[in-house]
């Protein structure tokens, strides 16, 4: 097994996980408000969705995303869970206190919100069926076990990514006041709100054509 190739798909998961997208943005919020767990619980929940959808990517189901209708479901669903948590978001924002964010949210919700997120992502589908998917074409003639440590590389990229955001946005807790938390999570929910609405004419568009 080549170390410098294995090394290649961890920095691969970490380029996956770095942009900002929905999930980091839900992930960076849920940390400062309630801390280490909350946040990487958030990052594990959608390395869950990434792991289903890398099981249909090496099942070879999901061909059926091109087709049209099912596209159109795709964007439009993944608006609305956007759209839906950025303005739930909203609507609570100046009911909250600094002693109301502390401990607010359940483990299970972070990990729920993460997992939904991710889940109902065209980008991540596309992302996975794009990217996974060349991978599996490129190493067809490697055996299952080079696949699985390849497949693992790429978890472990996502792994430490979701590990380094949790540690900083825990970390930068004490320093922080109601006025800057309350900040923070306007720019979150606007965040999900501007993807949603992304998603939404993508939608549309597709639906048009």
């Amino acid at each position: 097994m080549n170390f410098s190739l294995m090394i290649s798909f961890v920095f691969l998961g970490l380029s996956l996980a770095a942009p900002m997208g929905p999930v980091n943005s839900a992930e960076i919020d849920k940390g400062i408000k309630n801390g280490f767990f909350h946040a990487w619980l958030v990052g594990i929940g959608a390395m869950i969705a990434d792991a289903f959808f890398m099981l249909l990517v090496y099942l070879g189901l999901l061909q059926f995303l091109n087709i049209p209708p099912v596209q159109v479901f795709l964007w439009l669903f993944g608006s609305f869970v956007l759209i839906y948590t950025g303005f739930e978001g909203l609507l609570n924002l100046n009911k909250l206190t600094l002693m109301d964010y502390r401990k607010k949210d359940s483990l299970f919700s972070c990990l729920l919100s993460g997992f939904l997120l991710s889940i109902s992502s065209p980008l991540s589908i596309l992302f996975w069926l794009g990217i996974y998917g060349s991978i599996l074409a490129k190493t067809t003639e490697s055996s299952p076990n080079q696949i699985l440590i390849y497949s693992t590389m790429i978890f472990l990229g996502l792994a430490l990514w979701d590990l380094f955001i949790a540690v900083l946005t825990s970390g930068l807790r004490p320093l922080l006041n109601t006025r800057i938390l309350k900040m923070i999570s306007l720019l979150s929910c606007l965040s999900l709100i501007a993807f949603g609405v992304y998603f939404g004419i993508e939608g549309v568009q597709t639906l048009l054509n």
